[in-house]
């Protein structure tokens, strides 16, 4: 006494993410997974702020994989929160071996509403801080999607003040692209908005762009938010940033993401452009005039 309804497309995708989830098992126990990183700096200074970890899969047969191939499949499977984990004991070993070797880096990791809202997240966070007591939770940030963030907002700001009470940070990735109400950014307890690079790209050129990117720079001020733009490519959207009053920021004309070991000997050679440090030392002269 019913009718059922098969849809081939959706049973290709099933399988599909099925074959996906094997391989990535296969991936985590052949140590094929790794972490990029890409610094986020202070522009007009030079001052390296920290690292962000971006997870890549150095697949046997089709080489470096990016991210955005196989984690957007992943992002309603709770087998997210196996790779989510996975990052987060990755990232602790690299903090551990760089304070090993007597330098200290910030890392910030990407969660998603899956691993957010997880019921043993700050479980895990907290056998990590206890198995090493040596590391500095300080150096441990947290980057959340703000619709993850509103998806189950009292759940998310429990959690999130969790995390802080660990002395862990918490950052609101991707901010302005949501639909969080300034309510949500009053209860929501994080340190920093990241401004999405879809407002950096055109805001040279386009005034509605730049008007919104000033507006996130006022937030967070408003707020008491630090802020920092994704996405910079060029050194006149940098000097526009610094002109904002957004001088942190992370993009490719700062640095692509890097593996771990290439990152100190770039944070030693690291020098912001001429034009940054000329245009931020010109700006403070006219605001003290």
């Amino acid at each position: 006494a019913r009718v059922s309804w098969f849809d081939p497309q959706v049973g290709r995708k099933q399988n599909a993410l099925a074959d996906l989830i094997r391989e990535l098992e296969t991936a985590i126990k052949n140590n094929e997974l790794c972490l990029f990183y890409q610094p986020k700096v202070n522009m007009a200074t030079g001052q390296v702020l920290g690292l962000e970890a971006l997870l890549r899969w150095q697949h046997p047969e089709r080489g470096l994989v990016p991210p955005g191939q196989f984690l957007p499949q992943l992002e309603q499977h709770p087998f997210s929160i196996t790779v989510g984990n996975w990052v987060i004991e990755t990232a602790v070993a690299q903090l551990l071996a760089w304070q090993a070797r007597g330098t200290s880096m910030r890392i910030s990791i990407n969660v998603n509403a899956l691993q957010l809202l997880d019921s043993d997240f700050v479980k895990i966070l907290e056998q990590q801080l206890r198995r090493h007591p040596e590391l500095n939770p300080g150096n441990l940030d947290l980057e959340i999607l703000e619709s993850a963030a509103i998806s189950d907002i009292n759940r998310a700001a429990e959690v999130l003040r969790e995390c802080q009470n660990l002395g862990i940070g918490v950052s609101l990735d991707d901010f302005g692209t949501g639909y969080a109400a300034l309510e949500y950014l009053k209860r929501l307890p994080a340190e920093t908005l990241k401004i999405d690079q879809t407002f950096i790209r055109e805001m040279h050129r386009d005034s509605g762009d730049r008007a919104i990117v000033r507006g996130i720079i006022g937030l967070a001020d408003a707020f008491g938010f630090g802020v920092i733009a994704e996405g910079v490519e060029t050194e006149k959207q940098g000097c526009m940033l610094i002109e904002l009053g957004c001088p942190n920021a992370q993009g490719y004309h700062i640095a692509k993401p890097m593996p771990a070991e290439m990152v100190e000997d770039w944070v030693a050679g690291w020098q912001p452009p001429l034009t940054w440090q000329r245009y931020s030392f010109d700006l403070q002269e006219t605001l003290t005039t």
